[in-house]
């Protein structure tokens, strides 16, 4: 990998991972489209450990407190005591569907659906989804009020994400749209609910890491796309949070429908 891929893959992670436009799916459509080698695995490993330092440093505040207040309504034997209890406690829920779901068909996933073209194909349905949740479904309740079933209903968005092309932050997004939240509260609850997937993730990379035979000599690569990806990731947040206090997701789902359709037009002519 050269210090230019290694650059390219820093942005592709770190923007897509946060960005409602499928990391998974520019990861396998990019390479596809421009005939390039796929990135190793530890490449794609140490790019998500970026986007992982991008979320904790983002959240951390947020995210020690709800520590704390889980902890602390344990303690006092209370544990839906506060609302970052709560909240605590919903991500928790909602983390469940993705992992089982993980755990029984990620054969299936990275052999059957991990084919440029239904990469292509989820990534326009990521866009439709998208319109859907801007057009039909934006609420107004606060992620203060939100309820058990909202958590669930949000978790079992988030384990169609395991599908290359799909979203993770838009199908959370707009499920939590489809129960009644504001649009910040939804991309911040969808942000914080990614956080145990995104950290599954990384610890899954890091072991793979470990293993690795070749990764002394791709230091000095990876460390540039480690930092690429940080950046870049972090960046990201802060623009889509607050991006959705003033504007829709159309521009999203515009791009996610534009490069899907283009990338089947491109493929069918080759």
């Amino acid at each position: 990998m050269t210090f230019i891929e290694a650059i390219l893959l820093g942005i592709i992670q770190g923007a897509t991972e946060f960005l409602p436009i499928s990391s998974s799916g520019h990861l396998i459509l990019v390479p596809s489209l421009f005939n390039l080698s796929e990135p190793d695995l530890n490449a794609i490993a140490i790019a998500h450990q970026g986007t992982l330092l991008a979320i904790l440093f983002y959240f951390r505040h947020d995210l020690l407190d709800i520590a704390k207040a889980v902890l602390h309504g344990l303690r006092v034997k209370e544990p839906l005591d506060s609302v970052n209890a709560r909240l605590g406690w919903y991500i928790l829920v909602g983390t469940i569907p993705a992992v089982f779901a993980g755990l029984m068909f990620a054969d299936v996933i990275d052999q059957v659906l991990a084919e440029p073209a239904i990469a292509a194909l989820m990534l326009i349905i990521t866009g439709l989804i998208l319109i859907v949740g801007e057009k039909l479904l934006t609420g107004e309740r606060p992620v203060s009020k939100m309820s058990w079933r909202d958590a669930i209903t949000i978790g079992l968005a988030q384990m169609l994400a395991l599908i290359p092309g799909i979203s993770r932050s838009g199908v959370t997004i707009t499920a939590g749209l489809s129960r009644g939240l504001n649009r910040p509260d939804a991309a911040r609850y969808s942000f914080l609910l990614g956080v145990p997937a995104i950290a599954g993730a990384g610890l899954l990379a890091a072991a793979d890491l470990a293993r690795s035979p070749t990764i002394i000599d791709q230091i000095p690569e990876l460390l540039v796309t480690f930092l690429v990806a940080a950046l870049v990731g972090y960046l990201c947040i802060l623009f889509l949070l607050n991006w959705v206090r003033r504007r829709s997701l159309y521009i999203f789902a515009a791009y996610c429908i534009s490069f899907g359709v283009f990338y089947l037009i491109i493929s069918s002519i080759r």
